[in-house]
């Protein structure tokens, strides 16, 4: 009774079966066929390749939303060399609230403003990436992905000790700022607090020594990650006059960064730049200094890297597959019937199948190849 049951259910399974079979016999190959499915056999591989090199790429995912967090501080990284002494500059910064921020994380370097030739070389290179990144945004999501892979962005330091004296002062550091807009200043004399404000005493510092020609090889907001290059690192300012005023508007994005090698909190952010001479007489006022005045956004920014799953891989090669299966096999069947018309299988309006004539030209052998057979006893002349 189970081997019956079994047989049944067989039968009804074979009964169902959607991939009718053709029996070998019943088949005709031809060489244009063969020809048809090489060339659709290469194309099935190709398009594969191809698309397992798509599987295995990765690209950036924004989302925007309001940034909630007003509490937290903000981390300004500061790297800046101005062209005069370091006893003759101070920097401090004043935000919105009326807080100072005097320059207790940053540290006054003394340094020579000219580079060497590596490092100009350095600085070359990386004009030549900020530039890049300028016309091609695309870019940024390269660096996204290589970040602990990339060079560190850093000005590389002298590599040999020079003789000449020191003209120049490095301010480097970090400070932890309100996320409010503020304004970071560079000028001449060192930074004091008191009651009614803030002010620098620059009554002992001659007008002759003013000179804020500068260099800024790093500045920037938030963690500190490394292959990230900010929009004004290796800026270089150079001037002749003593009575120079720069100022940098900036625009602070709250940035959540996470990819599959790295996650970090950072900040992205857009400069506006200005300069002008300072002249009471021709109505020009303000201080010589260098000013960087910053804002934060209210939106944030979240770049996470996204990954195509392995089901939709596998759907799209199905696809494919069966995509050039089936259109090979319709185009074959057209160029068939193409070549029928051309090579005059109509005739006369008529159409004769190709198995017709085939069945045709064989009746047509037999009776040209037959001969009748004679009786013994028939008469002969």
């Amino acid at each position: 009774m189970r081997r019956v049951s079994r047989k049944k259910a067989l039968n009804l399974v074979k009964e169902l079966d959607a991939f009718p079979k053709v029996s070998e016999s019943y088949v005709e190959t031809s060489a244009t066929g063969g020809t048809v499915s090489l060339i659709a056999f290469c194309a099935m591989a190709l398009l594969a390749i191809l698309e397992f090199f798509v599987y295995r790429d990765t690209w950036m995912k924004y989302e925007y939303e309001v940034d909630k967090d007003f509490s937290s501080k903000l981390r300004i990284n500061i790297d800046i060399t101005v062209a005069m002494k370091c006893q003759h500059v101070g920097a401090d910064i004043l935000d919105l609230a009326e807080t100072m921020i005097t320059s207790d994380g940053l540290q006054y370097e003394p340094v020579i403003f000219e580079l060497t030739p590596q490092q100009r070389l350095w600085q070359r290179t990386l004009h030549l990436i900020q530039n890049r990144l300028r016309e091609e945004h695309a870019l940024q999501e390269v660096l996204y992905k290589t970040l602990l892979k990339g060079s560190p962005t850093a000005l590389p330091p002298r590599e040999d000790a020079s003789v000449e004296p020191f003209n120049a002062c490095r301010i480097h550091g970090h400070v932890y700022v309100n996320k409010v807009a503020g304004n970071l200043h560079i000028t001449v004399g060192k930074p004091i607090h008191h009651p009614q404000g803030h002010a620098h005493i620059a009554a002992f510092v001659s007008h002759e020594t003013y000179n804020f020609s500068h260099r800024i090889d790093h500045l920037s907001f938030g963690e500190e990650v490394p292959g990230i290059i900010n929009p004004l690192d290796g800026t270089e300012k150079i001037t002749y006059n003593n009575n120079q005023m720069f100022q940098y508007f900036i625009t602070v994005v709250p940035t959540k960064l996470n990819t599959y090698k790295i996650s970090a909190d950072t900040h992205q952010f857009s400069v506006t730049e200005r300069e002008r001479v300072i002249n009471h007489a021709a109505g020009s006022h303000g201080v010589s200094g260098i000013f960087v005045k910053y804002d934060t956004s209210s939106l944030m920014v979240t770049v996470s890297e996204q990954h195509m799953p392995l089901w939709q891989f596998l759907v799209r090669l199905c696809g494919i597959i069966g995509g050039i299966f089936s259109t090979t096999g319709m185009l074959h069947g057209l160029v068939g019937v193409c070549f029928d018309v051309i090579c005059c299988r109509f005739k006369l309006g008529v159409y004769r199948p190709r198995q017709d004539v085939q069945q045709h030209n064989q009746m047509n052998n037999l009776n040209n190849h037959q001969t009748p057979l004679l009786a013994d006893n028939a008469p002969q002349e």
